[in-house]
């Protein structure tokens, strides 16, 4: 038998081997696909999104269109079932409300809930907060992504469910509250199994506790103490709502929907929105924010001299420091132009909280990086393209001054997404009715098969 220990001395030389046949054999050029009209990523030559479906859930604005049909940058907008998400966090401030909750009922069911709707609604969340009994039991295996676990407990939910394969509304939106509900506290317990057997730190569990909103919930299971502030919890509050969906287009959402669209199981289609929100290109990047902004720190001598700054994030673009990338992590979007709503919304949000904290230095780099970056791609990449901030920027400042480990940062994105998906998954079953199915051209050289015996 073939142990673990075995596997990295004796597959190195054969996967080499393997690689090298695969390359000799495997190319495409990416003029090619300029040449046939593909479009990459589902990508129009200007950049904006190939228009695929129908929704009534959200829409992202961040440019507009001449009479020519260019592209005319403006202000962006995040608009969940008609309502503007900053009319909603000037709800939640001005009377000092929870509103994730609010959010996660608008996005399902299409309207603002009445206040006996959205009390009876609250209940029904907390309720279902404790996932089945002997769940965490079955579920007990560690995994150093959280959010790989994540995908594991949602399947594993399906074993829970008398009715896995119906799909009725009633039966989707069933599973769909169940999940949002249960999420959270699947993230916490996973977390606390990773603690234990990869950090070799002790675990610890607490229960829901009666009338705690989603982000009162998160912190007081997550924390030893279970106790946090009225500020802490808000700003949480802020960064589920403004994280709960973007769009029948962005790559976890598209995913749940392709799934969908096949007449795949709730449990199957949320799953697969897990582990595409996962990459580092949609829900990993506010870690690599956080990681790129202790790396500017660290090189940067005097962080109130813009000229040095913008000197070393015109090194991290050339790919001469940072990660190699040459990516400014938080900096552009596909859809946003001039602004993202949500980048905006945290920033003012959490400022108050970075002062108390101790966290000016980091918010006040966060602010010199959105505001020398675009210079700096213009000068390096010679277009005039505009260039934002986008949501990841402070997200992770805010986790970080939240206490919350790395380990979380993109499970709780997932947690604020899940009432998105959801909302699409329902569209997706209920009125799209079609399989989605693109085209793709093949390039591949004809050749005859041969006996074995003839090949070189």
């Amino acid at each position: 038998m073939i142990t673990k220990s075995d596997a990295p001395s004796m597959g190195k030389t054969a996967m080499k081997t393997l690689c090298e046949e695969y390359l000799a054999n495997n190319y495409i050029d990416p003029e090619t696909s300029e040449r046939l009209g593909v479009k990459r990523g589902l990508r129009n030559p200007d950049g904006t999104g190939v228009l695929a479906g129908l929704t009534n859930v959200c829409d992202v604005v961040g440019y507009k269109k001449d009479q020519e049909g260019r592209v005319i940058p403006i202000p962006g907008k995040l608009i969940y079932r008609g309502v503007n998400i900053n009319e909603i966090v000037e709800e939640a401030y001005h009377n000092d409300r929870f509103v994730f909750e609010e959010v996660i009922w608008l996005l399902l069911f299409g309207s603002l809930p009445r206040k006996s709707q959205l009390d009876k609604f609250c209940d029904i969340l907390a309720e279902r907060r404790e996932l089945p009994e002997g769940f965490i039991d079955t579920m007990n295996a560690p995994s150093p992504n959280i959010m790989n676990k994540l995908q594991r407990c949602v399947l594993g939910m399906y074993s829970y469910d008398d009715n896995p394969e119906d799909l009725s509304l009633e039966n989707i939106l069933h599973q769909s509250i169940s999940l949002i509900a249960g999420l959270p506290t699947m993230m916490v317990n996973a977390y606390q199994i990773k603690r234990r057997y990869y950090d070799k730190q002790s675990m610890f569990f607490h229960l829901p506790q009666p009338g705690h909103s989603t982000a009162e919930h998160i912190l007081s299971t997550y924390r030893p103490d279970q106790k946090f502030t009225h500020e802490e919890a808000k700003l949480l509050d802020l960064c589920l709502m403004v994280h709960a969906d973007h769009g029948g287009g962005n790559c976890s959402t598209f995913s749940a929907r392709v799934l969908s669209s096949s007449g795949t199981d709730t449990y199957s289609a949320i799953a697969g929105a897990i582990g595409a929100l996962k990459g580092p290109k949609h829900g990993g990047a506010n870690l690599a924010v956080n990681r790129q902004l202790r790396d500017i720190l660290d090189h940067v001598e005097n962080p109130d001299d813009d000229d040095e700054v913008r000197e070393y994030l015109r090194h991290i673009l050339r790919k001469q420091a940072g990660d190699g990338s040459g990516l400014i992590y938080g900096m552009g979007h596909a859809v946003y132009t001039i602004s993202d709503p949500r980048e905006v919304i945290l920033k003012e949000r959490a400022r108050h909280l970075a002062y108390e904290k101790g966290f000016e230095k980091e918010y006040n780099m966060l602010c010199s990086i959105e505001r020398l970056a675009p210079g700096i791609f213009a000068e390096e990449k010679g277009s005039s393209k505009p260039v934002c901030a986008n949501v990841d920027l402070f997200s992770g400042l805010i986790y970080q001054m939240l206490g919350i480990s790395e380990d979380l940062y993109t499970p709780l994105f997932a947690i604020a997404r899940v009432p998105g998906w959801c909302a699409h998954r329902v569209e997706e079953v209920i009125f799209a009715n079609r399989i989605i199915r693109p085209a793709y051209k093949y390039l591949g050289v004809r050749q005859k098969y041969k006996p074995i015996e003839e090949r070189g």
